[in-house]
């Protein structure tokens, strides 16, 4: 992406609209897993109910990821956008009155962990699909690099947000923000135009149908296989790992929840960094590399942060592990959206949304090793898993390259 593409999407008021909306969702999911995986632990001490937050997070895109991308195609993907939008910030409003209220329990929590997911899992079949739709096909690898940015930059104010806002006004005012967030977002999708009207009759096949083609989709285009194999890898070993920083960063490394907040940030300071690299350098030819590259890069790095004594390297580790998730992330829904037809794309977004939703499998791993061995010797056991499996995947992402 050079500073041309860059000045000609921003330049587009759709996109624009869609951008605000990925920032103000990103910075307050971001902030609540924070603030839920801090609470959780200091309630039950428990690292494997820290990582049950986050895989109940997962759980609507691994159940219906691929379903959505075909009842996306269904309703206008605005008024879509609109009602999930509503859903978040109705989940994130009940935290903070429960919280004023002194009566924030896990349960409560884990609710709306699920809600949220369920909102998040329709991020890439129905916004990012209106991101191309506003932009359109030459211009979506543009438009991805400045909607990761806008991500990884959310994952360094979420977190510092979310453990300065706890520590020093308490749960509510945290999840409060979150609310506020989500209706910001609900603001400017209301003025979004493009996905006004539903795909055309003739394309709504029976569901069942299409939800099997869907999945024939990863068996017939070996560049789709290859970016799915890959997601499922970073997801189950790779993404799961970050869900340990509240309780590795509270107990081996003796840090606050302000602490922890700026523990957790480094990861999203390495992210935005490494988005703004990957979109100077990055050519389309190099999409593939940057992507598995990133991929090991990330999983190399969460185990020397699980291994750290101290917290400056700990936080050095994970400016790293940043920098290769952004080369990740920043090619994920680019390299299906430019390798798959455009009568499928919002189905292929939605099979990315399945492959997504197997890390609730990584988190029930991890948090049953942390409570076995410990957090730290855990997360660094699950990242070196990813590196062999990523390996051993050679063969199936290798046409990718």
């Amino acid at each position: 992406m050079d500073r041309r593409q860059g000045r000609g999407v921003l330049a587009v008021p759709d996109f624009r609209r869609l951008w605000v909306v990925g920032l103000a969702l990103s910075v307050a999911r971001w902030l609540e897993m924070l603030v839920i995986g801090v609470i959780a632990f200091q309630q039950t001490g428990s690292a494997f109910v820290v990582a049950a937050m986050t895989l109940l997070r997962l759980l609507p895109l691994g159940l219906f990821g691929a379903l959505l991308g075909v009842l996306a195609d269904r309703a206008p993907r605005r008024l879509t956008l609109l009602a999930v939008l509503a859903l978040q910030a109705a989940a994130a409003g009940a935290l903070s009155a429960f919280a004023f209220a002194g009566a924030l329990t896990v349960w409560q929590m884990a609710v709306a962990s699920f809600l949220s997911g369920a909102g998040w899992a329709t991020d890439n079949p129905v916004r990012r699909m209106m991101v191309g739709e506003a932009v359109g096909t030459a211009r979506m690898g543009a438009a991805m690099s400045l909607d990761v940015m806008a991500s990884n930059a959310s994952r360094v104010a979420g977190p510092a947000l979310g453990g300065t806002l706890l520590a020093t006004l308490g749960a509510g005012t945290a999840f409060g923000l979150a609310a506020l967030l989500q209706l910001a977002a609900i603001g400017a999708a209301a003025r979004v135009r493009c996905g006004a009207t539903a795909a055309a009759p003739a394309q709504h096949e029976p569901v069942l149908r299409q939800l099997r083609e869907s999945f024939a989709l990863a068996l017939h285009l070996p560049k789709l296989r290859g970016v799915l194999v890959v997601t499922v890898v970073f997801n189950l070993f790779g993404w799961p790992c970050t869900s340990m920083i509240p309780v590795i960063g509270q107990q081996p490394l003796g840090l606050g929840p302000e602490g922890v907040g700026v523990l957790a940030s480094m990861e999203g300071l390495g992210a935005l960094l490494g988005a703004g690299l990957v979109g100077m350098l990055a050519s389309p030819a190099r999409y593939a590399a940057v992507y598995v590259g990133g991929t090991a890069l990330y999983l190399a790095m969460c185990i020397l942060f699980a291994l750290a004594p101290h917290p400056v390297p700990a936080g050095l580790a994970l400016l790293t592990v940043g920098i290769g998730g952004a080369g990740f992330a920043t090619m994920q829904a680019t390299l299906v959206y430019l390798t798959t037809p455009p009568e499928i794309r919002g189905r292929a977004l939605g099979l990315l949304a399945t492959a997504i939703g197997t890390g609730l499998l990584g988190f029930l791993q991890l948090g049953l090793l942390a409570e076995w061995l410990g957090a730290p010797e855990a997360t660094a056991l699950v990242a070196a898993q990813g590196l062999t499996a990523l390996l051993a995947t050679r063969r199936l992402w290798r046409p990718l390259l």
